[in-house]
């Protein structure tokens, strides 16, 4: 194909119904130069029809809003309940673990079933709530100003406290997932609050349904390999697992 516009047409097209495609796959199967795919992917992310990243190309990311911890409580409960009850099995006695904030967390906080002794650290005050009728949990809630959307608490206080401790596993979940541009969430101060917490833990372990795949916040968290583990379901973007994976992160999918 020649011209440029069947060319592009069939890109977008290929696109569509993959969601995802490569440049020396698109070369092969056009009888072009990769030289002239990558200039036509360039054109047709300059109208905002693709994004481009290494090698490949994919639907626009979208900017997701922020919206209250009861609205997003409702969605895709089901995959959340698998998903808690997975990060419940990585549960170790001992264990001196990070939860935030978000409905994910939640979920997981009401799986928890362990009978040895465990420190649970969280910005979350519905978390704290939850997990403080467990004899098993000593419950650290961490104190500042209480966002109304997450019910949780950010600032300089909770921060200063995350700066001082040192913990095996953080369970944060995110707004958005971008295998270029990292994990983000819709929230200034929580990304901030975030970002300590990935500094307090040796072991980040991402909880997300897969509605937050090739999606971005407002805010940036962290760049992917940051990371060690996402636990996500299986309607997750079968491409963009896989190139996760291609980063040495482990993926599990329930």
């Amino acid at each position: 194909m020649a011209n440029i516009a069947e060319r592009q047409k069939w890109i977008l097209e290929r696109l569509k119904q993959q969601g995802f495609v490569k440049v020396h796959a698109l070369s092969r199967e056009l009888h072009a130069s990769e030289v002239t795919i990558r200039k036509d992917l360039k054109m047709l992310e300059e109208k905002h029809l693709l994004q481009r990243s290494h090698g490949s190309a994919s639907i626009p990311a979208s900017i997701i809003s922020d919206r209250h911890i009861d609205v997003k409580e409702k969605m895709q409960a089901e995959e959340k309940a698998r998903i808690a009850k997975a990060a419940n099995e990585m549960l170790e006695p001992n264990d001196k673990i990070i939860i935030a904030s978000g409905t994910t967390l939640l979920a997981f906080a009401g799986a928890i079933d362990i009978h040895s002794r465990i420190t649970a650290i969280t910005s979350s005050v519905r978390v704290s709530l939850m997990l403080c009728y467990n004899p098993y949990i000593e419950v650290v809630q961490l104190g500042g100003t209480i966002r109304r959307n997450s019910v949780s608490v950010i600032g300089h206080y909770a921060e200063n406290t995350l700066a001082a401790l040192s913990c095996n596993k953080l369970f944060i979940g995110v707004d958005g997932i971008d295998v270029d541009y990292g994990l983000t969430t819709s929230d200034m101060n929580e990304a901030r609050i975030n970002q300590q917490m990935i500094a307090a833990a040796q072991k980040i372990i991402v909880l997300t349904d897969s509605s937050k795949f090739d999606k971005r916040g407002f805010c940036k968290i962290c760049p992917l390999d940051h990371i060690h583990h996402i636990i996500t379901d299986t309607n997750a973007p079968a491409h963009i697992v896989r190139m996760i994976r291609e980063r040495n992160i482990e993926v599990t999918l329930v």
